[in-house]
């Protein structure tokens, strides 16, 4: 690689040389919060080569990037990509929308390490039906995402749910000393071959009968593997306060970074409440590190739970596996023309998956502008009616809220789809525009980025996405919005976060 003297987005003649695409006069948004400043930026062998005003520099390939915005790309914190980017590497509901990694494994529901006896459980049903869960070993899963070569970078969390049914039974009550055994063994694989840490998915009915001791015990090797805790809470709803308690009190424990994944104030008793929620978030940063991610939109998605059945908000069903016709229909229509009530419609119904119309949009805007806010987008790729966040969750952020709604600016918005994402999963040399680090890129229109995709027509690519670069190599071209073939994305292992940087705020 090419490494002459160079500079930051704002410096000036560097010495000229050679690379292998050269993007002129874009306004680099580092991704560190920083002013934008217009620039040069040379790409060599996969890395970011310079940075400055490069006159004299010989490329293959130079890019006008005049009158656009070139940022990292952005980091999906949040996904249920797991077996997609194995069956179907191309990835293009992210890569179409400006990502270059995904994080897996959230929620407590993970590929890997799984060994199935049937069926896979509610909520792992959502990574795919039983032949999409071969890597018995997380070593395996690595090996296979290795050789999908998918377009976009990979990093991993391990499900606790995944666990669990690997070594119980039953997943309706606490596991015993012996299968916690069994569980942080395969965890500890896992850990030494580049897991993030552990997610856990509490809410759900397969793991919500595990009491915080083992929790606790499954998650005592996480340190010593600088690894970190990720968790959907035992609640969203009421008991928020007391699921964030949890949560918190793990991560001490374990003595590892915590993640509380999409927070949201969920359900209409709820809402109003993100103040006290943040509150409680910044109470607990000044002792240990803390954040969370969040997804920019006020309807949730997943199974079809019997307990979130209400009639105080729309609920759309997206899929079902008895009645399939059912899709795409509100759960109240459904049950009037059944002629029975709205549980006993679900009933009927499950498996199923749905759309929950359950959050209020002050709640949104506040959780999503928190400095402690990175973005997650928790699409579903497997729902035939996806949520819209799966095609248009990074673009939202861009043109919704940060050009129209001027919750936050655009390099505060980019920080949170990438800088701070990058730092706080330990992706090392990503996140940021900076000399060295591996070209993960995008070249969007900031005056015209948004999402297209919609409830009813959720599988559109955004507008205003230019391009984008994935370790070095152009994958993806927005003007006929396709992607070029080429997949350069690989699996990224967790780097041990430094101490300065886990240390409380």
């Amino acid at each position: 690689m090419t490494t002459p003297n160079t500079s930051n987005a704002s410096g000036v003649a560097n010495s000229a040389g050679a690379c292998d695409t050269l993007i002129r006069q874009a306004l680099v948004v580092d991704g560190s919060g920083g002013d934008p400043a217009v620039a040069d930026v040379a790409i060599a062998d996969g890395r970011i080569a310079a940075i400055g005003t490069l006159d004299g520099w010989q490329a293959k390939q130079v890019i006008d990037g005049s009158g656009k915005v070139l940022s990292p790309g952005f980091i999906d914190v949040h996904t249920h990509d797991d077996t997609n980017v194995i069956r179907m590497p191309d990835m293009f509901p992210k890569l179409s929308q400006g990502v270059t990694t995904v994080v897996v494994g959230n929620c407590g529901i993970s590929a890997s390490p799984v060994t199935l006896r049937g069926d896979p459980p509610d909520p792992m049903n959502l990574l795919g039906q039983s032949a999409a869960f071969s890597y018995p070993t997380f070593a395996s899963y690595v090996a296979a995402i290795d050789a999908a070569q998918p377009s976009v970078n990979v990093a991993a969390l391990v499900g606790h749910t995944a666990l669990r049914s690997n070594h119980m039974d039953r997943l309706d009550r606490a596991a015993s000393d012996a299968e916690i055994t069994g569980m942080r063994d395969q965890l500890t694989e896992a850990l030494e071959h580049g897991a993030l840490g552990l997610s856990t998915g509490l809410a759900y009915g397969n793991a919500i009968n595990a009491p915080t001791e083992e929790v606790l015990a499954l998650a005592e090797p996480l340190a010593e593997y600088g690894a970190m805790y990720a968790t959907h809470l035992r609640s969203e709803f009421a008991d928020i306060l007391d699921a964030m308690d949890e949560a918190f009190h793990i991560g001490k424990h374990s003595r590892v970074p915590v993640v509380i994944s999409h927070l949201k104030c969920a359900g209409v008793e709820n809402w109003g409440r993100s103040s006290e929620v943040l509150a409680a978030l910044e109470q607990a940063e000044k002792h240990q590190h803390v954040g969370c991610d969040c997804y920019p939109y006020t309807a949730s998605s997943s199974t079809l739970d019997l307990k979130q059945v209400t009639d105080t908000y729309p609920i759309q069903v997206t899929w079902s596996e008895p009645h399939p016709e059912q899709g795409g229909k509100l759960l109240s229509d459904i049950a009037a023309a059944w002629q029975v009530d709205l549980t006993e419609a679900a009933r009927r119904l499950i498996p199923a998956g749905a759309v929950y119309h359950c959050m209020a949009d002050d709640d949104v805007n506040r959780i999503l502008s928190h400095p402690a806010t990175v973005i997650g987008s928790d699409g579903l790729p497997n729902d035939p009616l996806p949520h819209p966040r799966l095609w248009g969750a990074f673009p939202r952020v861009l043109g919704y809220y940060s050009r129209e709604q001027k919750l936050f600016s655009l390099a505060a918005a980019v920080r949170k789809m990438t800088g701070l994402s990058a730092q706080r999963f330990g992706l090392h040399e990503r996140g940021l525009v900076k000399t060295g680090y591996w070209a993960d890129l995008v070249l969007f229109d900031a005056a015209t980025i948004r999402d297209a995709a919609t409830f009813t027509d959720p599988m559109q690519p955004a507008h205003g996405i230019d391009a984008v670069w994935v370790n070095g190599v152009l994958s993806y071209r927005g003007d006929d919005k396709k992607a070029t073939g080429e997949r350069a994305g690989r699996f990224l292992a967790r780097q041990r976060i430094q101490a300065e940087d886990t240390a409380p705020a």
